[in-house]
């Protein structure tokens, strides 16, 4: 659908405002201390990031901080979600403590967007809760599997391979990985194996916990952002997805980028998702 010119230039006149510094607190979920940061003002919009979640802003979170609220929730085990993930043994218990997290965090029929893990949560969530999500936008989701075009076992692949598989610009991300200055080395090492241990709880080992069967009762308008040139989950999943839904369904791809489109594209990728949620 075409955009009319004057919100069109609003959006991009966004993208110049100013974002405040990111704010940090922290909810209880399931007994346990988990990191909420926010970034912007405005209506809120939860953010439930893919594989590890994100330990900072991103340029891709400051600019949809230039139109929203930007809340994002630490996922149990993700970066600032503690070790409390270990009891969670199945769907059940991970979309449940999805629920108290994001109404512990004040999302509870908010504008959400799920990338990845984040996005099969997401999904399942408006599956599940219906006026829990007021617009969908799911970015690359897990949660489905065809065998004749499977879906990358992150899981087996060696370190050295996951730049390249996350991203097309394998270096800059590489690099993104690293410790930040100012934190242990080791303990962030153990971060990173920690997330990728509670992603392998949920996913392990296609990450097909039925969800195809339960797209059906997802009535929120949703947003299907892939990379298309995504080695995780191939761009052919959006239909996929598209098919399943009860619906309004939008698809947009944006050539060139990977996984990580919020890292590879974040201007685009920014701007497509605000369009989207634009009144």
């Amino acid at each position: 659908m075409a955009e009319a010119a004057p919100a069109r230039r609003a959006l991009d006149a966004a993208a110049g405002d100013a974002v405040s510094a990111p704010r940090e607190r922290s909810v209880r979920v399931g007994g346990e201390a988990l990191r909420v940061l926010e970034l912007g003002e405005g209506a809120p919009l939860g953010v439930l990031p893919t594989f590890g979640g994100l330990a900072r802003p991103t340029p891709f979170l400051e600019r949809l901080a230039a139109r929203r609220r930007v809340v994002l929730p630490s996922l149990p085990g993700f970066a600032g979600g503690g070790t409390g993930f270990r009891r969670l043994d199945d769907l059940a218990d991970w979309v449940t403590a999805t629920l108290d997290l994001l109404e512990a965090s004040g999302l509870d029929g908010a504008d959400l967007l799920g990338h990845g893990v984040g996005g099969m949560l997401a999904a399942e969530v408006a599956a599940f809760s219906r006026p829990t999500v007021r617009r969908l936008v799911l970015v690359a989701p897990l949660g489905l599997f065809d065998e004749r075009e499977p879906v990358a076992d992150v899981f087996a692949r060696r370190a050295s391979e996951i730049p390249a598989l996350f991203s097309t610009k394998p270096a800059e991300y590489a690099a993104s990985l690293a410790c930040p200055k100012g934190e242990d080395e080791v303990e962030w090492q153990i971060g990173q194996v920690r997330a990728m241990e509670a992603a392998a709880r949920l996913l392990w080992p296609t990450g097909d916990r039925g969800l195809a069967k339960r797209l059906h009762r997802i009535s929120a308008k949703t947003l299907l952002l892939w990379g298309g040139e995504d080695r995780i989950v191939p761009a052919s999943y959006a239909k996929r997805f598209a098919d399943g839904l009860a619906s309004e369904a939008e698809v947009r791809s944006i050539p060139g980028a990977g996984h990580r489109v919020d890292f590879d594209a974040p201007e685009e990728a920014a701007q497509a998702v605000l369009r989207f949620l634009a009144p």
